[in-house]
This record gives C-alpha cells, sequence and structure tokens, in this order.
C-alpha cells in the first residue's frame, strides 16, 4: 500500500475569474433548508432567489451570451420558500422544484432570454408536510425521490404516483445521530443503522466511489468533520477528517470521473479540494481556495460542459448574496493541442438507462458513458438512442419534444459563441473585413489623419526644473485599467494615493518645487477610487467614482487645498463602478453608460454594457464606446439607450480607448488583438458594422496605449500607462493633456502633457523646430475650439438642442503672421562660378603663390631672429 502514490490532479489549481467574468444581477441571501440553493445543468443554471419571499427561482446560462454577458430571468414558482431544486441527468430543461408549501412542481424552462412558460408541466403533491430534498434518480428516466420532514418517497412524475411509502425520515437521520441506509424496492425500513457524527447539527450525504458513503457534520468538539463510509459495512467510518472549528454548514460536491470533493461552508470563503481514494490515504487534500464573497451555495458543471481543450476537470459554482461566481478547477499541462485522455474518462451521457417502471420491477442498469473527446462526443443533432414512449411523457409534452430534450448535449464549442481567431494572412481576425497589409494601413491612417510634413519632426521635451513638482511619496500604482491614473487641467493636478479611505491629492501647477515630508491635505473619498477627472468646464470641480457605486463632485478652493476635505459637494448614486469622462455640461460613466445631470443629480439613460472607453462627438450628439465584448458601439443617448451602431472591435480583453478624429468622421481606437499585441484600429463613423477601415501594428505590450488627439494639426499621440519595474527601481509614465492656451506659441509649442513619474510631476512641450520664431507661426496653429467652456447647459441639451464651441485665435497680439512676414531678396553667399572658372596664366598663378606665402611668412624686411643675439670674444676660442 502506498501512502504516497501520486494522482494527476494533484496540481489542480482553481482559477477565479475577475469580477466581470461574475454572472451579476443575482439576489441570493440566507436560507434555512436542507437543499442545494443552487444546481447546473449542461446549459442552464437554476438557483434559489431571496425575491418574493424565497417562492422565485432564479435562471441564468451555464456559459455567457456572444457579448460575454449573463442573462438573468426569474420564475414564480411556488407561494412558500423553494427549498431544493435539481435538473434531470438526462434533459437540461426540465427544472425540478420542491418548497414549503407541500408540494413538488417540474418545470420545462427555456434559454434566459426567451419567456419562461408560467405553469409548471407537473405538480405533486406528496401531503407530508414541509418538503426539504428533491433529487431525479440518476440512471431511470423519471424518477423523483421527494423528503419531507416526516418521511421519504419516491414518485413516478409521468403517472403521478409515489412508488413507495413513507419511511424513516431520511433528511432527518442525523437528528438522532444515526446514519440509516435503505432499499425502497425492498423495504419501508433502514437495511442498515449506525452511529453517525456526535454532534446534533445539520450534515450531508452522498455516494462517492467504490459504494462507499461520505458525510459531513460536526464531531463533539465542534469542528467541522468529513467521514468516509463503506455502504457494506457501516460499523464503522474508513476515513475522518477534521476541518476548522466554525457553525457553517459543509456542503460537499463530489465528481466520480476525477474523484475530487469539493468542501465549502455555507456562509464561509473557504473552498477546499480533496481526492477520495479507495485506499490509505483516502483523503488527500488538492487545494485552498479563498474566495472574495461569503458562499451561500454550490453546484458542479456537469463533465459535458467542461472546456477540455485548458485541462478544465471541474468547474464549481459558487453563489453569493448577489453573483454566481464560476471557479474553474485546472490541471496545468500544455493546453489546446491534444486531448489528454487520461484526466478525462468516459462519462455519463444524456441517455436514461430505463424507465421508471423497469426500476420498480427490479432492473438495475447503468448509464451509458460517452467520451469527451471533442470528435467523438455525441452530435447536438443527434436523436436519444432510446426513443421515450408517450406515456412516459410528462404531461403537455409531446413526443417530438422529448426526442429534443433528451438528445445529447453539444460540445462546449459548438454551444458557446463562434470565436474569432486570428488569420494567418493579415494578422487580423475573421471577424473584420480583409483589410490591407500594415504598411498600406500605416498610409491610410496617415492619410485620413491629415498631413504630416509640417510636424514629422516634432520634439517632446521635458521643461526646466524649476516648473517640476517633487518629492511625491505614496501613489496608488493599482487604480483600475479604465483609469488613465491621474488627470489634470490648467491648474492643478490630481494625484490618487496608496492609502486606505481613498485619498487623492491635488497640487497647484502655479506652486511648484519639493513638497515637505509632512502630511498634505487630501480628498478623503472613504472608498477606493476607481475613476476622476476635472470638470473640463470648471478648473474647480473634481468629480471622482468609487468602489461603492457612488459618485462624488468635489469643489477645490481657490489656491488649492488647506485642509483635508471630508465631505462633497453632492454625491450621484448609480449601479456602476467608474466615472471617466465629461460632455457638455453632463457626467458619463463607464460600466452602465448613465447620463447625469450634476442640477437634477438623475440619470437620463443607462445601457448596460461594459465598456474600457468612452468619448463624446465633437458636437456633443453621439457617444462612442468600446467594450470588453470586441464590439464598437455609438449611441444616441436622447433617443434610445440602445446603440444606433455596432461593430467589431479590439479582440484583446486587456483594455481599449476610443477618441474621435477627422471632425468626427473616424473613430480611432487603441487596443489588443487576438495575440495580445497593441494595435491601432481607424472606424468609419457611418458604418461601424463593416469593421475597421485600416489598422496598423504598434508593439507588444501589456498596458493600454491611451491616446490624444490634436483637431488642429492631426498630431495623434500615444502614451502608455504603465510601469517599468527594474532593479530596485520603478518608473511610472503617464501623460495628460492640457489645453491649447497653456501652451507657448512663441517657441512654436503644439501641445503641453504633465508627466507623473516615480516622485514627479514634470511639465512636457511638443514643439515643431522652425527658423523665424519671431512670427507667429499661423499655419501650424489655426483657430483652436474653446472646449473648456460649455456651449449650452445640461438642461437644454437633453430638451434636443445643439451647440458649437467658439473658435479664438492663439495670435498675440505682438507677433506678426509667418504668411504675413515680408520676403527678403535672397543674398548669394558664395562667388559666381565664372570667378572660378577664368583661365589664368603661369605667371599669375605663381605671383599667387609667392603672395600666399609672403602672407604666411610675415614681413621680409624685418632682421632675423639671431641677429639679435651676442657672440663671445675672440680670445675666448682660445681656451
Amino acid at each position: 500500500m502506498n501512502r504516497f502514490k501520486t494522482s494527476k490532479y494533484k496540481n489542480s489549481t482553481p482559477k477565479i475569474p475577475k469580477k466581470d467574468g461574475w454572472i451579476a444581477s443575482v439576489r441570493g441571501g440566507s436560507f434555512s433548508s436542507q437543499g442545494k440553493h443552487i444546481t447546473s445543468s449542461c446549459s442552464l443554471v437554476a438557483f434559489n432567489t431571496d425575491q418574493a419571499g424565497g417562492g422565485m427561482v432564479g435562471l441564468t446560462s451555464v456559459n455567457p451570451a456572444s457579448d460575454g454577458k449573463w442573462t438573468v430571468t426569474q420564475i414564480s414558482c411556488h407561494a412558500d420558500l423553494v427549498t431544493d431544486l435539481d435538473f434531470s441527468p438526462f434533459d437540461d430543461y426540465l427544472l425540478a422544484t420542491c418548497s414549503a408549501d407541500e408540494t413538488v412542481k417540474l418545470w420545462r424552462v427555456c434559454d434566459p432570454a426567451q419567456d419562461q412558460c408560467s405553469d409548471a408541466e407537473v405538480t405533486l403533491s406528496p401531503a407530508d408536510g414541509r418538503l426539504e430534498l428533491v433529487l431525479f434518480h440518476p440512471a431511470a428516466s423519471e424518477l423523483l425521490a421527494v423528503a419531507s420532514v416526516r418521511g421519504l418517497q419516491v414518485w413516478d412524475v409521468t403517472r403521478d404516483t409515489a412508488l413507495t411509502g413513507k419511511h424513516t425520515p431520511v433528511c432527518a437521520r442525523f437528528s438522532d445521530k444515526k446514519l440509516r441506509l435503505f432499499d425502497p424496492r425492498a423495504q419501508t425500513s433502514a437495511v442498515q443503522c449506525v452511529q453517525g457524527h456526535q454532534a446534533n447539527r445539520d450534515s450531508r450525504i452522498l455516494w462517492v466511489k467504490d459504494d462507499n458513503l461520505l458525510t459531513t457534520g460536526f464531531n463533539q468538539m465542534r469542528q467541522q468533520e468529513v467521514r468516509l463510509w463503506d455502504s457494506r459495512k457501516l460499523s464503522s467510518s474508513l476515513s475522518s477528517l477534521s476541518l476548522a472549528t466554525s457553525n457553517a454548514t459543509l456542503m460537499p460536491l463530489f465528481d466520480p470521473d476525477s474523484g475530487l470533493l469539493t468542501v465549502s461552508g455555507n456562509g464561509e470563503s473557504v473552498i477546499d479540494c480533496f481526492e477520495v481514494n479507495s485506499s490509505e490515504p483516502f483523503l488527500s487534500q488538492v487545494s485552498h481556495c479563498l474566495t472574495d464573497l461569503s458562499t451561500r451555495g454550490t453546484a458542479l458543471v456537469p463533465k459535458l460542459a467542461l472546456d477540455v481543450s485548458c485541462c478544465e476537470v471541474l468547474r464549481l459554482l459558487q453563489l453569493t448574496d448577489n453573483f454566481i461566481v464560476p471557479i474553474s478547477y485546472q490541471v496545468p499541462r500544455k493546453a489546446g493541442q491534444d486531448f489528454h485522455a487520461d484526466l478525462y474518462p468516459d462519462t455519463v451521457g444524456h441517455t436514461p438507462a430505463m424507465t421508471a417502471e423497469d426500476w420498480w420491477k427490479g432492473e438495475n442498469k447503468q448509464v451509458e458513458r460517452v467520451s469527451l473527446h471533442p470528435s467523438k462526443r455525441p452530435k447536438p443533432a443527434a436523436l436519444s438512442a432510446q426513443e421515450t414512449k408517450p406515456k412516459d411523457l410528462p404531461r403537455g409534452k409531446s413526443k417530438e419534444e422529448a426526442s429534443t430534450s433528451s438528445s445529447p448535449l453539444s460540445t462546449p464549442s459548438s454551444s458557446a459563441a463562434p470565436s474569432r481567431s486570428p488569420s494567418s494572412t493579415s494578422g487580423l481576425s475573421s471577424g473584420f473585413l480583409p483589410s490591407p497589409s500594415p504598411s498600406q494601413s500605416s498610409r491610410a491612417i496617415q492619410n485620413m489623419l491629415g498631413p504630416s510634413s509640417k510636424f514629422r519632426h516634432i520634439q517632446g521635451a521635458v521643461l526646466h526644473r524649476d516648473t517640476h513638482i517633487t518629492n511625491l511619496r505614496g501613489l496608488h500604482l493599482t487604480t483600475p485599467g479604465e483609469c488613465d491614473g491621474f488627470c489634470a487641467n490648467g491648474q492643478r493636478v490630481a494625484v490618487p494615493l496608496a492609502i486606505a479611505g481613498g485619498q487623492i491629492a491635488v497640487f497647484e501647477l502655479s506652486q511648484p518645487g519639493k513638497l515637505p515630508d509632512t502630511a498634505l491635505p487630501t480628498i478623503q473619498n472613504s472608498v477606493n477610487v476607481a475613476d476622476f477627472c476635472w470638470d473640463p468646464f470648471d478648473t474647480h470641480k473634481l468629480v471622482v467614482a468609487g468602489d461603492d457605486a457612488k459618485i462624488r463632485v468635489w469643489q477645490i478652493p481657490k489656491g488649492g487645498l488647506t485642509e483635508t476635505l471630508t465631505e462633497p459637494e453632492c454625491v450621484l448614486r448609480e449601479d456602476l463602478l467608474h466615472q471617466r469622462t465629461s460632455g457638455p455640461g453632463l457626467s458619463v460613466c463607464l460600466s452602465c453608460l448613465p447620463v447625469f445631470d450634476f442640477v437634477d443629480v438623475m440619470p437620463t439613460h443607462c445601457v448596460l454594457s461594459q465598456i474600457f472607453g468612452i468619448a463624446w462627438s465633437p458636437d456633443g450628439k453621439l457617444l462612442a464606446t468600446v467594450c470588453k465584448d470586441g464590439k464598437v458601439r455609438l449611441y444616441d443617448p436622447r433617443k434610445s439607450t440602445l446603440p444606433i451602431q455596432e461593430g467589431p472591435g479590439p479582440e484583446g480583453h486587456r483594455g481599449a480607448r476610443v477618441v474621435w478624429v477627422c471632425d468626427g468622421k473616424y473613430l480611432l481606437v487603441s487596443g489588443f488583438d487576438s495575440r495580445s499585441e497593441r494595435q491601432l484600429y481607424l472606424f468609419s463613423a457611418e458604418s461601424l458594422a463593416s469593421g475597421s477601415v485600416a489598422s496598423v501594428p504598434a508593439d507588444v505590450s501589456p498596458s493600454t496605449l491611451i491616446p490624444f488627439y490634436d483637431p488642429d494639426t492631426s498630431v495623434l499621440i500615444l502614451t502608455g500607462k504603465v510601469f517599468i519595474v527594474t532593479y530596485r527601481y520603478i518608473q511610472r509614465c503617464g501623460l495628460c493633456f492640457l489645453p491649447k492656451t497653456e501652451c507657448d506659441v512663441r517657441d512654436v509649442e503644439v501641445a503641453r502633457a504633465i508627466r507623473l513619474g516615480k516622485s514627479t510631476i514634470e511639465p512636457v512641450a511638443f514643439r515643431v523646430p522652425r527658423v523665424k520664431k519671431e512670427f507667429f507661426q499661423d499655419d501650424v496653429f489655426p483657430e483652436t475650439a474653446v472646449w473648456w467652456e460649455a456651449s449650452l447647459t445640461a438642461a437644454a441639451w437633453l430638451s434636443g438642442s445643439n451647440g458649437q464651441h467658439r473658435k479664438i485665435s492663439l495670435q498675440p497680439k505682438d507677433m506678426t503672421p509667418v504668411s504675413e512676414a515680408p520676403k527678403e531678396v535672397p543674398v548669394r553667399k558664395y562667388l559666381p562660378s565664372s570667378v572660378y572658372l577664368e583661365e589664368k596664366t603661369d605667371e599669375q598663378k605663381k605671383e599667387e603663390l609667392l603672395s600666399a606665402m609672403v602672407a604666411k611668412l610675415g614681413n621680409r624686411e624685418d632682421p632675423l631672429p639671431q641677429a639679435s643675439c651676442e657672440g663671445v670674444d675672440e680670445d675666448e676660442w682660445d681656451d
């Protein structure tokens, strides 16, 4: 007996998706019942909801729709609390529910996006008091076990008949600390009865491999306990395992194909995974998962709905108060190429092995197994191997419907939305129209953005250190991807701080220098900051969106912050997370796209969608969005909550941004392709459905490109909100551009931005090199729109009025336009060529050469240097 045997599932890892991958619009809650609270078929998920006093059941799909969203609907099922629910193992759309109103109902449900039937297919009345549990037979069709506070009954739903009478209550089998085993077809009394868990508290039981039973409960020390029993000999448990000391009831789930067991506590945020073996060690822990929210119920998705391409061996659905979180357990292997047959043995199919009548007569058959190999799975159009007879159908169900509903389930790839794969020729996805090559796309974008000859030598330079703000400390480095990280206007900069309470520091650009080491006055939002921006029409108004789904409007006093602000000017509340930009007197917020009027503090429209970026059109009429579902949309908020246009956008899910270019005729989108390479896409605002007009690859980087477009020059500047991490060095890069009036036109400065560094705030100037800087470069500086002034009020805009920003000239009064500069007569810098081509005689050449030599040697009449030296006497030579 090898106590250290290896298992192919021992490295299974639970993967919790990001919040945008959760199923929202769920109202869970606490339920005082013994049921599962959530169950799943290969297609649908049903769960308890606290609406209508608990008499309603929520319904959604296992996989999201093509837009990446889940549709959630509710069905009014019972007059009292729904205590348990279960899907038929042979029909993805047959749901059984039981309730405290003492009835069991079978529902023919459909896709959540369709209208649900208001009447049950079958209603059973066991007349046995409050019903607690309902369970379909795993091998026989239309056979249902119902447990109440007083007994257990097995029903043939096709005949509305109870096949067995009342027995010792299985649902209360631990009330007297006893574990009982029944054979309903042989006798009404228990076949075996032994002492179970020692604590008289709620317990659960399920069958595991090799005819073993697994129970969860509590021991004498009030610790959560898991026990494994041999059903052939219940005198003592095979193994027991004690977990944490807690009052939470354990909810076990078991996968017979892999032998994996998941255990979670009701109201806790811990999910443990074990592997059940038939020999020592009987229970070996595989993983310990900490979730973000408390658990109200759990369910396993059937094996036929798993994604075998990524080595997914389990998918657990965690029901919480407001979400359903799909947790995928994956084995770390090289995915996407080969089918790993050792991880996926044949699993039970959708064809029942026998009828309820055959089972009652004593037959025991197993459900036919099917392969999980994508090429060997049953096709969606194939009918069931065993046709269901009309008499076996519930009331109101035809034979044709039975053939359709009992057909094997399609593979995940066929049931999910078709994915867009990258093209092997152009690098674009197959969801786009044929596009030109990258070089042609680059030229197309450049041609549409305007001529570039005037600005091809544009240069960016950081201004003098005297204009810097230094000694920044405690910057918040983990703002959401939809947030640009910081924001600035012509007077001040707002920067989030990594301090509890969602604090934001505001620095005055007119007060550069080193910041003191002491604490600075800040804005306290009391919650984490999701996004923020300055009102373009009021340099003192800062709008901040928090994680509590509230938008706070702060008024900065003149001269900057002198004390910490704790009370906002007003609070806008909506079920959203990110506030992003301001329009003509309005505020628009990401995640669900409401439009707010600051005066009335009421949303005018709301269109649910996950949005990466949003932009107003130059005329203020339309809104453009780029979403995580790979779509670019145009909205007219004053007319409809639905988009007026929609087209394919970036395929990558890392992030994206959108800006209007070329006088509002085109949309430029920065995002990622299917290979996570950064791309630029150009869309025509008149035909988004036709795909991008042109695209050009940028580079490979995980950060989203943030575009800035200058409509005066047609210059597009791309910056990345990234953190360059090196050895003991973190540099934060990011630019926020200021109004055109902040540019120094005398130095031919076409754009000015603020750069946020590791500990500094630095102004950056973008200049065009010119010779005659004493003149105003009117070819570079046309009249610019005054977008920092409102052209109409919010009320006027909402009533249907449209306004245009006035334009002003940036020309200083003391400068002359370069177009009016006087034309100078050209001065010849060199002698005419005729001077060099004249013929000279040899004598003239010699004279010129001697003259040049004499000029170098100096005056020939001067005495030689040695003539001035003194000699020695003649008599000295004799020595």
